[in-house]
């Protein structure tokens, strides 16, 4: 069977690529490779399964329950919660075995998704993910009688845990703080706000009120310009836009300028490397991040990792090396002392405790991080292999001769279809898209099928 698990879980349209059925046969066999039957102490394995506020989660999260419970799992719905609230209960409840999010994160309100997370609050490895698709449509011996699984609903199990825990890991007070929340009508419209105001700061809230169809509608991460006004409007110290799901979060200083993921990250790694926290004095980032992150984090002897495209391959890199910060420009941005994904509000938090505990606006904490211009060119209908190709690493190698270290190419090969994507970064815009033309072209040329 092809695979039809991406960078973070199955993803598509609701009810066109993504139905009850799909959800139903992925809930089962999740099970059947996870749980395996009854423990040896002989109670059942447990599930916990989330969703962010779309319309269709609530038939897949019905159908989802239905095919985990139908293979002997007892499943507790814990309703509309962030993704990283999922991951957090995975991480710190014994019994939990499984944890399920139905969320197409930032995707617009028409898709929805599954990702899938096992105990110890870590996503699925790419092989068990292959094994759970093997399972698709497999006739077995299903449990019968007592021998199938329950299922319960308890809300206030992961609002409780999940908003304890974000404020035991900032530990900060932030009374005197004006913070500008955009919650996208999204996961985090109710908890989001609360972890804010429970840890003293006066929250001016935005698009907290979802009604299964506004999600990321002109809002939150992808379209921060709402909070930019609002903060400006309200005399903020500064504002926070989450995405769908709350995985992820972009910031606006006071001025209404936006700080993208990097200048996050940048601003956490100074902070964390000043309190000894920073694991190795090493930041992972993914290759699309910004060379003027790279030239800050050098500047001030903080080492940089660079992984492939994906908060996933992010955070192998983080275990692999033992690396205690990661992240990616669009805001996913893993603190692994205290999570096991990308967590928006506790960004959120840590950012605020910079500010509070330095007493430093956030302009100024990221005003050493600059961002050269970027232009990308997304090239159709050529071979995503062919990169090695002599015409090709002639003229990605005279681009380089030309912008020596005040920029850089990349080109990525599209993991689902016959397009090369490419970067260029250089010190100024008219340089940006006039040298990715030339690589771009040298793709065309040789790499067209």
């Amino acid at each position: 069977m092809e695979r039809i698990f991406g960078t973070d879980g199955v993803r598509g349209l609701a009810n066109g690529v993504l139905t009850a059925k799909m959800a139903l046969e992925l809930g089962e066999a999740a099970a059947r490779r996870i749980g395996g039957g009854r423990k040896t102490n002989g109670k059942k394995p447990r599930a916990v399964v989330g969703r962010d506020p779309r319309i269709s989660g609530e038939f897949l999260d019905h159908a989802i329950c239905g095919g985990l419970a139908a293979a002997g799992m007892d499943v507790i719905r814990i309703g509309v919660v962030p993704t990283p609230a999922v991951a957090h209960l995975l991480a710190s409840e014994p019994d939990l075995d499984l944890g399920v999010m139905i969320s197409a994160s930032h995707n617009p309100m028409p898709d929805n998704g599954i990702k899938f997370f096992a105990h110890g609050g870590y996503k699925l490895d790419d092989e068990v993910e292959d094994e759970i698709t093997a399972l698709l449509g497999q006739e077995w011996d299903r449990p019968t009688g007592s021998d199938v699984g329950e299922i319960w609903y308890d809300d206030d199990l992961a609002e409780k845990s999940y908003v304890d825990h974000l404020l035991k890991s900032a530990q900060v007070d932030l009374r005197g703080l004006r913070i500008a929340v955009d919650c996208a009508n999204g996961a985090a419209s109710v908890l989001g706000p609360e972890a804010l105001q429970r840890a003293g700061a006066d929250v001016v809230v935005i698009n907290a009120f979802p009604d299964g169809e506004n999600i990321n509608d002109n809002c939150g991460s992808t379209h921060p310009e709402q909070l930019q006004a609002v903060t400006v409007a309200s005399g903020a110290d500064f504002g926070v836009a989450y995405d769908g799901d709350a995985d992820r979060c972009l910031a606006v200083d006071a001025k209404g300028n936006l700080v993208d993921g990097d200048k996050i990250m940048g601003l956490l790694a100074v902070q964390l490397r000043e309190r000894g926290m920073l694991a190795k004095d090493t930041l992972v980032v993914t290759v699309m991040s910004n060379l003027g992150l790279l030239n800050a984090m050098k500047a001030s002897g903080i080492n940089v990792v660079q992984s492939a495209v994906g908060d996933r391959y992010v955070l192998e890199a983080m275990r692999e090396g033992g690396y205690s910060l990661g992240g990616e420009q669009s805001g996913h941005i893993i603190a692994a002392d205290y999570a096991t994904t990308g967590d928006g509000v506790l960004t959120s938090l840590l950012i605020a405790k910079a500010v509070k505990e330095t007493g430093k606006p956030l302009a100024e904490q990221v005003d050493g991080i600059s961002r050269l211009p970027q232009t990308l060119v997304n090239v159709p209908g050529v071979d995503r292999a062919g990169l090695d190709h002599a015409g090709v690493v002639e003229a990605v190698r005279y681009v380089e001769d030309l912008l020596g270290d005040g920029g850089r190419v990349l080109l990525r090969p599209s993991g689902t279809e016959p397009l090369v994507r490419v970067m260029v970064e250089a010190p100024t815009q008219r340089e940006a898209d006039g040298l990715a033309e030339t690589v771009a072209v040298a793709v065309r040329k040789h790499l067209s099928i």
